[in-house]
């Protein structure tokens, strides 16, 4: 045996220690793990019912979460989910969906028992194709839970 059979069993065995290595990182669960962009993330509640979206007379008034509301960021207000609630909303015309986070509290009584279960930001409701109809059947999925409970 030379030397240069020396070195190219080394190779080998660091070779194989990184290969296990690897193998066993990518087989421990990540922490706080996403779901990859475009994979279905299975939902913890689903309603359906009607969405309407803000007045664009409410930019810059401040939401139930003490956050000026901005009707171009991805967020919504329901009645009773918790803030800070991540869900998934489906134009059921259209198929078109978005997350947004809750913000706010709302729709209001009236709206309620006309069937609006949740009211979208501007943006929310153009990405859902919703901005001529005003209101469209939509289907709510609970994505992720918040943990503000304010009224």
């Amino acid at each position: 045996m030379g030397p240069g059979c020396n070195s190219r069993a080394k190779r080998r065995i660091f070779a194989f220690l990184g290969a296990a290595a690897v193998a066993i990182l990518l087989s421990l669960p990540a922490q706080g793990e996403q779901p990859a962009r475009g994979e279905k993330v299975s939902a913890l509640e689903t309603r359906t019912g009607l969405a309407s979206y803000y007045a664009r007379s409410l930019h810059g008034r401040e939401t139930a979460s003490g956050e000026t509301f901005d009707r171009t960021e991805m967020v919504a207000a329901h009645p009773s989910y918790p803030l800070g609630t991540h869900v998934r909303v489906t134009n059921r015309k259209n198929g078109r969906a978005v997350v947004v986070r809750i913000n706010d509290r709302g729709p209001t009584k009236p709206s309620r028992k006309e069937g609006v279960i949740i009211d979208l930001s501007p943006a929310a409701a153009a990405r859902l194709g919703m901005i001529k109809d005003g209101r469209s059947r939509v289907k709510v999925e609970v994505l992720e839970w918040g943990d503000d409970d304010r009224q």
